[in-house]
């Protein structure tokens, strides 16, 4: 205790005491340093030794011009730094890897990515031969180095052999995103053998060059405005047969022979074509949750001034009064997917306006 009273004095002391220069001024163990640095001499660089195969050295930490100025003299106020731009690359096609297999992930929903792919393929010179849209995959034909793109043989290195890739698009792990697969396999020129395809990639080097040039070439049109064939892309998950048909209950319904994955994509697209709201939706039970009063186009627009003016506008309780919501629910039966319309869970819609909605739905889809 004596002693921490002793210190405390020591410090009174100090303090008070004029003069304390030595402590806190220009020459004091607690100055300011922040201009020190404007002392340092810029040496010769390190000099290796004669003959010796080193990579270039480079200054990890060089000082700035427009800071070591030897004319600078007193004191000197450090800048504020400028702000960091950094430009990120926003792509849409990215490259994944893993120990036995490459991939690309697309932004964009599986429909658009097929249509986007094919494009490019078809683009280079290639002819699609076998499409098959409800599965996500379309097969090119044999090709021969001459038929193909010049800048894109000569990337691949191809030989006189003929080339066929398959490419197959699937649904992402997130919403609206898809993964780009391909397969090449080869056959010695004047062949007419039936090569088939291997479980894994039997020519790695030119699946690896022909998937970087697939990623280039889609980044570079989606960055310049290109758009693939709307045909395709609808064509990517349109049902190859779709039926009005009705339960044995007399339920409407629709019968599409597709997978789930095509079927929520496509029945999503036909109730937006039809003008048909949306409110809400849940993929995991497979419900569109719709609004049958409301039209699709536009929900989100704002009245104008003359509506607000004189109350041409609905309000919310007005919307909620004449609301018909139902839902459209989407089935993996069997081998086929159904496609009815519910009031609620467990109630049916009333087969009138079941049959509307699914007939506009067909319409849509046909």
């Amino acid at each position: 205790m004596k002693r921490l009273a002793g210190l405390s004095t020591l410090a009174l002391i100090i303090s008070g005491t004029s003069g304390c220069g030595w402590l806190w001024g220009e020459d004091g163990y607690f100055r300011d340093r922040g201009s020190d640095y404007l002392q340092a001499q810029q040496v010769r660089p390190m000099q290796p030794p004669a003959g010796a195969d080193l990579r270039p050295i480079e200054p990890l930490l060089p000082i700035p011009q427009q800071v070591a100025d030897t004319r600078a003299t007193g004191e000197y106020e450090v800048p504020r730094p400028q702000r960091l731009l950094i430009a990120e690359e926003a792509s849409e096609f990215s490259l994944q890897t893993s120990e036995d297999a490459r991939w690309l992930v697309a932004l964009r929903a599986p429909s658009q990515a097929w249509a986007a792919a094919r494009q490019f393929f078809t683009d280079n010179g290639f002819q699609i031969a076998e499409e098959r849209p409800q599965t996500g995959e379309f097969i090119t034909a044999w090709q021969t180095r001459d038929q193909i793109a010049p800048a894109l043989v000569r990337d691949l290195g191809l030989g006189d052999g003929e080339t066929r890739v398959r490419v197959r698009i699937e649904p992402g792990v997130q919403r609206d995103t898809s993964e780009i697969f391909l397969l090449s396999v080869q056959r010695p020129a004047g062949s007419s053998a039936d090569v088939p395809w291997p479980e894994a990639s039997v020519n790695a080097e030119l699946d690896r060059v022909l998937l970087d040039e697939l990623q280039t070439g889609l980044n570079s049109s989606a960055a310049q405005g290109g758009s693939a064939s709307l045909l395709a892309e609808r064509e990517y998950d349109a049902p190859s047969r779709v039926t009005l048909s009705e339960a044995g209950s007399g339920t409407p319904l629709l019968q599409l022979d597709t997978d789930f994955n095509r079927a929520w994509s496509s029945v999503g697209r036909a109730l937006a074509a039809s003008d048909i709201l949306v409110e809400d939706l849940d993929r995991s039970l497979g419900v569109y949750y719709i609004n049958l009063s409301e039209g699709a186009a536009n929900p989100d627009d704002k009245p104008g001034f003359f509506s607000r003016l004189f109350g041409g506008a609905p309000d919310r309780e007005e919307i909620e009064a004449r609301a018909e919501r139902y839902q459209v629910r989407v089935s993996d039966v069997g081998s086929t997917i159904q496609v009815t319309l519910d009031k609620d869970l467990d109630t049916v819609a009333p087969a009138d306006v079941a049959r509307r909605v699914l007939n506009m739905l067909k319409d849509s889809l046909d």
